[in-house]
């Protein structure tokens, strides 16, 4: 059974960089499902007109947050040193296009501070946090005005430190998940260092349910109906899924990526932090296998690659774009929201 605080057995995960938008996160609330809002990439004012949009058709839905790395604002000598040399790697790249790849961004922190304020002034009902954890004085403040908190964590060890922090439930994300991995610790899950032996996502949630009492969201892998019931025998009280929704008609995914998730070209997924300098699960295209020593930066990453990943879309090209699919990809299938969701809830 689903727990109360989710009120669904399935969650939207919250995709940043353009799938979820306010009609997507509305068609999976009218569908069954909760979605949530991604903050990440976009400025404060464009945040706050994708919640009031969302409000607009009184759809349940929660937001996600990225939490800055202060270990990389600004990086040290030796992180910029190596974005140089990735930036001259990746010359001849832009060179397809006409682009130029601009100097290193040093200092972008996704303007956090603005966004918790936001969040702050105009509450919504969840707020969940990727890439690390907020603070405990941070949780305390949106929960007295009302949110519910949730953190990401990819094992043990970060959601003990995460209920340490006061937050209410967790996101308990396998490294099958398609897209950036939540990983904030050395050697978690996720990480391009992976250990082995690993296991499923349910045996990850059975691990983390045996070491912390708070309610948990299963992330990672999670294709179909027998996927979910799988995870919540497991102790989750919630399966998110983001993959088996990218090709659906209401995702904000480009066509592109969306063509790409069907086309056999594509035979595998990789870790890679080639797009972004973090790292994040995508289809194996001739980008990805041509960098695979990117540095471990992000954002700087991100926005050295951005006119390239914009100019590969622009010119119909998946083998420069960054393809976020999870180990399950082969199962999503296009068509509405409402069919694919119905499909999950069983």
């Amino acid at each position: 059974m689903p727990h109360p605080m989710f009120g669904t057995s399935v969650i939207a995960a919250p995709m940043a960089g353009g799938t979820s938008t306010p009609s997507f996160v509305t068609a999976v609330h009218r569908a069954g499902g909760l979605g949530f809002l991604a903050a990440g990439y976009k400025d404060p004012a464009a945040m706050a007109a994708e919640i009031r949009s969302v409000r607009s058709t009184a759809a349940r839905f929660g937001m996600n947050v990225f939490v800055p790395d202060p270990a990389q604002l600004p990086p040290g000598p030796a992180v910029t040193a190596a974005l140089e040399a990735y930036r001259q790697e990746l010359i001849p790249e832009a060179g397809r296009y006409g682009v130029e790849l601009p100097a290193p961004r040093l200092d972008d922190d996704d303007r956090w501070q603005e966004k918790i304020d936001l969040l702050l002034a105009d509450p919504v009902e969840l707020v969940s946090f990727t890439f690390g954890l907020p603070g405990a004085d941070t949780v305390r403040r949106l929960q007295q005005k009302g949110s519910v908190v949730l953190a990401t964590v990819t094992g043990v060890a970060e959601a003990r430190l995460a209920e340490e922090q006061g937050v209410d439930a967790l996101v308990v994300q396998h490294s099958c998940a398609g897209g950036h991995s939540g990983a904030f610790l050395p050697g978690s899950l996720g990480s391009l260092q992976e250990g082995p032996g690993e296991g499923t996502t349910a045996d990850l949630v059975r691990a983390v349910r045996a070491a912390v009492a708070l309610p948990l969201v299963a992330a990672g892998g999670i294709m179909d109906a027998a996927g979910v019931a799988g995870v919540l025998a497991a102790g989750a009280g919630a399966a998110q899924v983001g993959t088996a929704l990218l090709r659906t008609e209401e995702s904000g995914t480009r066509q592109l990526h969306k063509d790409a998730l069907a086309s056999p070209r594509f035979i595998g997924t990789a870790m890679t932090r080639a797009f972004t300098g973090r790292a994040a699960r995508a289809l194996v295209n001739e980008f990805v296998a041509a960098h695979p020593d990117a540095p471990e930066a992000y954002p700087a990453v991100h926005h050295l690659t951005a006119p390239l990943r914009a100019a590969a879309a622009a010119a119909g090209d998946p083998e420069r774009l960054n393809l976020w699919a999870g180990t399950g990809w082969r199962q999503a299938r296009a068509g509405p929201v409402a069919g694919v969701l119905a499909r999950l809830l069983g």
